[in-house]
């Protein structure tokens, strides 16, 4: 891409939008002239922040908030169009309409976004090269474009838009525009990012939803659509001139039937824009004819629009179709089982992890749009059974790496500006790192991410192990973030940090020995069992086997990641099912614990309680919040009338692969090997699950037949599977019997 080698970025305007003043996006055109007949035709574009491309009025564009969301000063992504089809001979005109997006991030303050030192003005890089038989022709952005404010009078991800339909410009994207009342681009500096071309999915709109009833309140009319997702709204109306609507998004509703913003706002002087502006778009009307308007610049998680400034004959259910957005990741894994509430469940799992999915994994649609590391780390093996998220997991990756600082440490969101270096972070988020290769390497038989991200693994385990207490011990970050119904973590951080860390090291000796990299493997298994054994000295009684902190989290995460040896892991295991029990039989953990307890109670022969802690109406569970009307999972399970922060996080949806793994009995063990080994709990008849791996599907389903079990594998022939049926049953031929 020449135009970036030669610093051609170009510029509307020195202004920036603030909330104290708005900035316009801007237009930008160039009209030119093909006097032969096009025979391929390409056009690369970098947009910073967001673009949207017109060829001849058409747009081009891949999606919603293109090319990427990132540190400019990380990577400056671009993308390439094939645009031949949209070019003719004679008089053509590229268009582009460029929003803030990360290069003016205003609405980020709570994270230092708007501190960043490139912040400012949206700028743009372009090059369109046109091939005939014999001749060609390249377009480069220059100060020969033409700007001119557009109707896009203020944008932000996080805040929303303002637009105004009276400042629209009939044409200006098309050939014969007359645009001499328009300025000329300014040369902008050339962003600091390396150049990428972006190869992370698209965000595309997957399907929409109308309201399932509209309600009258004091401030005007909320739009109920019947489920928690994230989006954007389009409208259509026959609108009065110069008439102005208000559109508020939200998850829920309080008890006056408002939008309740007490999981979007945050408190304090660093935050003061969120709690008038953040989700909010602004439209103001032209007043001819039916007017149709979507948001061009933002998204937002939302269940409820709150509409202003209209009246009652307008309020109809036609007013807004609510479109669903998100990255175009393929469905690659399924689940189903004769429980309505677990299946109700996995796809509640489903939605969380796809409405959070906007090029990387987010923590929430509504309010944060952060990539939380921790939060993908603990999703990524549940995600990875559901979707395909190879291609966007190694993009993010690469961010990942450019946020490493040179010393291996993260941040615990990414992208960053400098925030979440001293909170935030620590051994259990930055294990996103190894977590996301690792699953990626299992389940989709991919080397490459390995090699890929070999030298900032190392350098991150250098760096924690400097990090050890003086008796060995790590203890330094975020722990077991959001127990069950209270804000105080009371599980030893020296327990989840060195546990966390034992175990990425041994993930990442298995990965590097997958690779070759034998010294490497070495040194990462010489942390694995240096840090095992410290747990054992330090952490665990010796006598009882009881982990320090005494709780479910402890206990459940030694035994899952390894620390006890196998003569030792019944006794152990007695522990957390005395936990369990002096808590009512109801589970007692934050996000780390519950990433692991019910596999813990699968393996011990337990997973009927399992199903009995997740299925059981009454609080804590998570039929609970089917209960009360989720429909996406949520950041905190807390009791009734009490806030759960947000109602579409993806963190606590481990229970989709415990549904895959447990009751359907699949179990991916490498890209090359599936183990089947149900568990025929008594309340559910049948169940089924797939997947697919890259050499083919592998599919299973088992069915009650009164008390034989009709149990069915197909697996393509490249994959091997071993079939391990629970205690008490055993195979009759194709039918499983019980002893």
């Amino acid at each position: 891409m020449d135009c970036v080698k030669n610093k051609n970025f170009i510029k509307a305007s020195t202004d920036f939008c603030t909330f104290e003043k708005h900035v316009p996006a801007p237009y930008l055109r160039k009209e030119f002239d093909i006097d032969f007949v096009p025979e391929t035709a390409e056009i690369s574009i970098c947009g910073l922040g967001f673009y949207i491309l017109y060829i001849n009025g058409k747009d081009v564009t891949k999606g919603l908030l293109a090319p990427y969301i990132a540190n400019t000063d990380h990577y400056c992504y671009y993308d390439t169009y094939d645009i031949k089809a949209h070019l003719k001979q004679g008089k053509n005109v590229i268009g582009v309409i460029l929003g803030n997006g990360m290069q003016n991030a205003l609405g980020g303050s709570m994270w230092d976004f708007d501190l960043a030192e490139n912040r400012g003005a949206p700028v743009l890089a372009l090059e369109l090269l046109v091939k005939g038989v014999q001749d060609e022709i390249t377009i480069v952005a220059d100060e020969s474009f033409r700007v001119h404010p557009s109707p896009i009078t203020f944008d932000d991800m996080r805040m929303g838009e303002h637009y105004d339909a009276n400042l629209e410009i009939d044409g200006w994207n098309l050939p014969g525009f007359d645009d001499s009342d328009w300025k000329n681009a300014m040369k902008a500096e050339t962003p600091r990012g390396k150049l990428k071309q972006c190869s992370a999915e698209p965000i595309l709109k997957s399907g929409e939803m109308k309201p399932v009833r509209v309600i009258k309140n004091k401030n005007g009319f909320i739009y109920d659509f019947g489920k928690n997702n994230a989006g954007l709204c389009k409208l259509k109306i026959h609108a009065k001139p110069n008439q102005k609507i208000v559109f508020r998004y939200g998850e829920v509703l309080d008890e006056n039937l408002e939008i309740d913003r007490t999981g979007i706002t945050f408190e304090g002087e660093k935050s003061k824009y969120f709690t008038p502006n953040n989700q909010v778009v602004v439209y103001t009307a032209k007043g001819i004819g039916t007017e149709e308007y979507m948001p061009h610049f933002t998204y937002h998680g939302f269940r409820y629009v709150e509409v202003s400034g209209i009246d009652e004959e307008q309020a109809t259910p036609d007013l807004l179709t609510y479109y669903i957005y998100s990255s175009d990741l393929k469905v690659i894994g399924d689940f189903e089982c004769s429980d309505e509430t677990v299946n109700t469940l996995f796809e509640m799992v489903k939605s969380s992890d796809k409405s959070n999915f906007f090029y990387f994994p987010t923590d929430c649609p509504h309010r944060e749009k952060n990539g939380w590391t921790g939060d993908a780390s603990l999703s990524a093996a549940h995600t990875t059974l559901i979707y395909d998220t190879e291609t966007s997991y190694r993009e993010w990756l690469n961010n990942i790496r450019a946020a490493q600082h040179e010393n291996g440490m993260l941040p615990g969101i990414i992208p960053t500006y400098g925030w979440g270096y001293e909170w935030g972070n620590g051994p259990a988020w930055d294990s996103v790192l190894f977590n996301l290769p690792y699953e990626i390497y299992k389940n989709r038989g991919n080397l490459e991410i390995i090699k890929e991200n070999a030298s900032s693994m190392m350098r991150y385990l250098d760096y924690i192990t400097k990090r050890k207490s003086e008796d060995g011990t790590i203890a330094i970050g975020l722990g077991d973030w959001l127990p069950v119904g209270h804000f105080d973590v009371y599980v030893p951080l020296e327990v989840t940090d060195t546990v966390t860390v034992m175990d990425i090291a041994k993930k990442a000796a298995e990965m590097f020995g997958a690779v070759g990299y034998q010294n490497e493997a070495a040194y990462a298994d010489a942390i694995y069992n240096d840090l095992r054994n410290t747990i054992r000295e330090k952490l665990v009684d010796q006598e009882t086997l009881a982990v320090k902190g005494n709780c479910q989290t402890s206990q459940a995460m030694a035994l899952y990641y390894g620390v006890f040896e196998p003569e030792e892991e019944e006794k152990a295991f007695g522990n957390l099912m005395q936990y369990i029990s002096e808590n009512d039989n109801n589970f007692d953990c934050g996000c780390l614990g519950m990433h692991v307890l019910f596999h813990v109670l699968s393996k011990f022969g337990q997973s009927e309680l399992a199903y009995h802690m997740i299925t059981k109406k009454e609080y804590p569970s998570y039929a609970h919040l089917i209960e009360n009307g989720e429909t996406t999972m949520v950041e905190q399970f807390m009791p009734d009338g009490v806030s759960c922060g947000s109602h579409n996080h993806h963190f606590f949806g481990d229970i989709g692969k415990w549904f895959i793994n447990q009751i359907a009995g699949l179990n991916v063990i490498d890209s090359r090997n599936v183990v089947i080994k149900p568990e025929f709990i008594s309340a559910i008849n049948f169940a089924k699950a797939s997947y697919e791996l890259p050499d083919g599907k592998v599919s299973v389903s088992w069915k009650r037949d009164g008390e034989n079990i009709e149990l069915d594998v197909n697996c393509c022939d490249a994959v091997a599977y071993k079939i391990i049926l629970p205690r008490g049953y055993h195979m009759d031929g194709e039918v499983v019997r019980k002893n």
